[in-house]
């Protein structure tokens, strides 16, 4: 009499899931009740000693990316920018409630800079726009810290044409959430900044950056750094605001003291318009997209 062929099983552990249910046990003694009988995995407070900062830095890298993946997404369109400059429905109130001079100096400041947040929410529309490939791929797909103002009008306008978005919040001494525009399977919070900031980069085919403080400035010269060492190949970064930059950094004088080369200036591509952003997105890579919208 013959046997059916027993099939060859792709694993034999049970997993790590099934582990972990089963675990949890009701046998109430000593040696059940301490933490040391707690699976690794499952041990928080061990998963958070000070030796384990290496495992949870793999983590942090990890989980992002498998999710990111798993979502089929290629490449992203980063925005830097402010978490102060309003839009523009809100400049006036900010305004309103500022109470001494300098309040009201700094508010007319900010408010005079909400054309910014239209002009990441009409950029991320544009590249939220950009076809999937024959894959099921997506490329250009928006990414922002998750947070408010210009980073909430990059993730607003990618929600607005269908698209989804992702957010890589941070977390801080005061309270905060992502914006709510940003898609849920794609938000992510980081507790280190070196890995948020990977993440930012590691898909980022293009880049915009808007006037910002220090977190902007931050991760904008490191990845001005990263690209003029050939740590990363070159991709279109746009810089909004050129008056605002000016005005806070002198890049000709950068130059001037030979402390950076001439031709890293080129680097930079200014913009002050979606419109003008998505065309040097499109002159460096030299295709037209076509827009599934039009």
């Amino acid at each position: 009499m013959s046997r059916k062929p027993k099939k060859i099983e792709e694993r034999i552990f049970r997993p790590a899931r099934q582990e972990a249910r089963d675990a949890r046990i009701n046998i109430d003694t000593p040696q059940t009740q301490n933490t040391s009988y707690k699976l690794a995995f499952q041990d928080t407070e061990f998963l958070l000693r000070e030796d384990l900062r290496p495992i949870r830095f793999q983590l942090e890298l990890l989980k992002p990316e498998l999710l990111l993946d798993e979502a089929q997404i290629a490449s992203t369109f980063v925005f830097y920018g402010s978490a102060r400059i309003p839009s523009p429905e809100r400049a006036q109130a900010l305004i309103d409630a500022a109470r001494s001079d300098q309040d009201q100096r700094i508010a007319h400041n900010l408010a005079a800079k909400a054309k910014y947040y239209d002009e990441a929410r009409k950029l991320a529309q544009i590249a939220a726009r950009f076809p999937a490939d024959i894959s099921g791929k997506r490329n250009f797909v928006v990414c922002s810290g998750g947070g408010p103002s210009i980073m909430e009008a990059a993730n607003r306008g990618a929600s607005e044409v269908g698209a989804r978005t992702i957010g890589l919040n941070i977390v801080l001494p005061h309270e905060q959430a992502p914006n709510e525009y940003v898609t849920p399977e794609l938000s992510f919070q980081f507790h280190y900044f070196a890995l948020r900031k990977m993440h930012f980069l590691l898909r980022a085919r293009a880049l915009a950056v808007f006037p910002g403080g220090f977190g902007t400035f931050d991760e904008f010269f490191e990845l001005l750094t990263l690209v003029q060492t050939g740590k990363i190949q070159p991709i279109p970064i746009l810089l909004y605001g050129r008056d605002f930059w000016n005005r806070v950094i002198d890049f000709e004088a950068l130059v001037e003291e030979g402390v950076i080369a001439p031709s890293d200036l080129n680097l930079i591509t200014w913009v002050e318009t979606a419109e003008e952003g998505w065309a040097a997105v499109e002159a460096f890579y030299g295709a037209t997209p076509s827009d599934p919208a039009a």
